[in-house]
């Protein structure tokens, strides 16, 4: 059983600020490329751009990542919430995607990790945001790990 979850009542308050806030922060961030809102409490940030699952028409999402050898890591914690993030169903239906790090935009295809392949590379992701082992505390869902390489 998860420590400390989430309530449903803070977790539709934390949907109700995602949303605004992730179209600010894309908006804001490809307008200064990446200069403002290009970090999340001192970790580096980055736009994803992916197809959505349902609808097919592009999205972009800011996300925080960590670099993994030619490509990087993104995590679906959504702070330790009941839910995924929706860019998770998103990603797994669609996995190419296109990432913009500041000014730099690369193509990657991403691929979701499996359970033994999580156990290498949740550490690596932990070692970068501390915060990552308290969300999987919080939440009794598997958080999402995908790691995203060069197409």
């Amino acid at each position: 059983m998860a420590e400390n979850p989430m309530t449903e009542k803070e977790f539709r308050t934390l949907r109700r600020f995602i949303k605004p806030f992730s179209g600010l922060n894309s908006f804001v961030y490809k307008l200064t490329g990446g200069r403002l809102m290009g970090t999340f409490q001192g970790r580096p940030v980055m736009l994803v751009t992916m197809k959505g699952a349902k609808t097919g028409k592009k999205r972009t999402v800011p996300l925080m990542y960590v670099p993994y050898k030619e490509g990087v890591i993104v995590v679906g914690s959504q702070g330790g919430a009941p839910k995924s993030p929706v860019w998770v169903n998103n990603i797994r239906a669609n996995p190419e995607i296109e990432v913009q790090y500041r000014d730099k935009k690369m193509r990657l295809r991403a691929r979701e990790v499996d359970d033994l392949e999580k156990a290498e590379v949740w550490p690596v992701c932990v070692q970068h945001y501390h915060e990552y082992d308290d969300y999987q505390r919080r939440t009794d869902r598997n958080i999402p790990v995908f790691v995203c390489e060069p197409c």
